[in-house]
């Protein structure tokens, strides 16, 4: 029986319980949160024997295995690094970290230490980008050539981030509470979503916005001045451009990823509104003519799975801290050419 704890109870941490409570040979065992009346009715609502609201106290008195982290952004490297420095397994929700170096650091930890470290990086349950990612390495569309990929919310576009249950989106939209925007929120996902599948990147320009959404910017403690819409030209490290964007304001989008790589020999399409477990693929025929086609990939195992399977196994499956660190690398650099507004090498 793996024993499992979790350190953060927020709404997330709901989707961990019911995808770990599905699982033979997984028992949760102790919830961490810092407010008590929350985790206390999360534990109430998942069976879950033991509360803290000290996350010293969890990882010295519990008796754990792994643990979960699903606490806010800016949380994530403390916390990780005290469950590391227990010898527990790790999964840790995304963005890895805030920056590169505590991402970087806590990736050289948990492989010092031997444990299993992963994070939630989640569109990698779709089968269909593991069927693209092998189909574009084994050739089948030539060269990459060019890359369009976007990750589409539209939550700010109405009104019930501010109306119900505000804290639970609030913390996204402030700097001030460990968020840093839909750039690590949705960002994260699309860029790993892209260099998966189309290769690693070489260089980026991006531009981030925090567009007006209330009187003053500000509702209670929170000052709303998280960005909300991101938007980047990039070249890949084989030289293929490519754009990828993502924002909160694409009304009639509810949670949209698509993603399109033309090779010099055809074209895949990844469109998680259509299919998570199938992707389009155009190969070119001799005449030279456009022919698409349905591919099935299947289905793909969820990163909790994955996780105990790992901790089982005791072979580190992907994405782990170290892919988690990457990706963080690139969205540092592009906050970097925000800053500067131009393009910086990755």
């Amino acid at each position: 029986m793996i024993r499992l704890g979790v350190i953060g109870t927020g709404g997330m941490a709901g989707e961990h319980a019911k995808a770990f409570k599905e699982m033979d040979g997984v028992e949760i065992v102790a919830a961490c949160d810092i407010v008590e009346q929350k985790v206390e009715r999360y534990a109430e609502k998942h069976g879950v024997p033991a509360t803290f609201t000290d996350v010293d106290q969890m990882l010295s008195e519990a008796e754990l295995d792994a643990v979960t982290n699903v606490t806010p952004d800016a949380q994530h490297h403390p916390t990780t690094l005290k469950a590391i420095r227990a010898g527990l397994h790790v999964l840790c929700e995304k963005p890895l970290a805030t920056c590169y170096g505590e991402a970087r650091e806590m990736a050289e930890a948990a492989q010092e230490a031997g444990v299993i470290n992963m994070v939630n990086l989640s569109y990698r349950l779709s089968s269909a980008i593991h069927r693209a990612h092998e189909m574009i390495a084994e050739g089948v569309i030539g060269e990459v050539r060019h890359v369009e990929a976007g990750y589409l919310q539209s939550w700010l576009a109405g009104r019930e981030w501010s109306e119900t249950s505000p804290g639970s989106y609030l913390w996204r939209l402030s700097t001030a509470h460990g968020s840093t925007g839909v750039l690590g929120d949705l960002g994260v996902h699309i860029i790993d979503f892209t260099t998966y599948a189309a290769g690693d990147l070489a260089s980026l320009d991006c531009r981030l916005k925090c567009f007006p959404k209330v009187e003053g910017d500000r509702i209670g403690e929170y000052v709303l001045d998280a960005n909300d819409s991101a938007a980047m030209t990039v070249e890949f490290q084989n030289g293929a451009l490519g754009l990828i964007h993502t924002t909160r304001w694409a009304a009639g989008q509810g949670n949209s990823i698509r993603l399109r790589i033309w090779g010099d020999r055809g074209a895949i399409k990844v469109d998680l509104d259509e299919a998570w477990g199938a992707l389009q693929l155009c190969e070119l025929s001799d005449g030279g003519r456009a022919e698409w086609k349905t591919i099935e990939c299947g289905s793909a195992p969820s990163i909790f799975q994955r996780f105990i399977t790992s901790i089982q196994t005791g072979e580190n499956d992907q994405p782990d801290f170290a892919r988690g660190a990457q990706v963080q690398k690139w969205l540092d650099a592009c906050f970097e050419s925000d800053a500067k507004g131009g393009p910086v090498q990755v």
